[in-house]
């Protein structure tokens, strides 16, 4: 049982929102593997539900960044609070997110409650700003560890309020 946090002291992502080497076979499924952790954390409580809602949100627009970045997200009432799920794809395991530039190797997974409308536009912009750095995207990459990602994703969205 996921322990029940206070939403305005938790931290948007966690060592275990993060997947190290990750395997997917498409953007949906790297989408399905994310959520299942935000689930499993208990930020997310209807992963069917949820992952209906980034499908169609992924249907709606491309959401690949240039640089090798996949950033599905959703606003959805199954969401408890404004989460970010991490996967840094394994070797050769990239994945097609619709950006012009080719694959993206780190997939961001923005999980948002339904009411947060203005957090999710900043927590997009935020990240899609630290994310336009090659040398964060590069530090992503090479971190190999998921409380260092974390810690990196956390520290890009310091000012935040959540």
């Amino acid at each position: 049982m996921a322990e029940l946090l206070d939403p305005y002291d938790a931290d948007l992502t966690t060592p275990d929102l993060v997947i190290l080497e990750l395997e997917a076979t498409d953007k949906d499924d790297a989408a399905a593997q994310l959520s299942e952790r935000l689930y499993a954390a208990g930020r997310v409580s209807d992963l069917d539900g949820f992952l209906r809602h980034v499908n169609a949100r992924e249907h709606q627009l491309a959401t690949g960044l240039p640089g090798g970045i996949g950033l599905p997200h959703a606003r959805s009432e199954f969401v408890s609070r404004t989460s970010i799920a991490v996967g840094i794809t394994k070797y050769g395991h990239a994945l097609d997110f619709g950006a012009t530039d080719g694959p993206a190797t780190v997939v961001l997974l923005i999980a948002t409650p339904a009411s947060s409308f203005s957090d999710h536009l900043e927590v997009l912009a935020t990240l899609a700003r630290s994310l336009s750095k090659e040398s964060f995207r590069e530090s992503l990459r090479r971190a190999y560890d998921a409380e260092v990602i974390a810690e990196l994703i956390n520290s890009s969205l310091v000012f935040f309020d959540h």
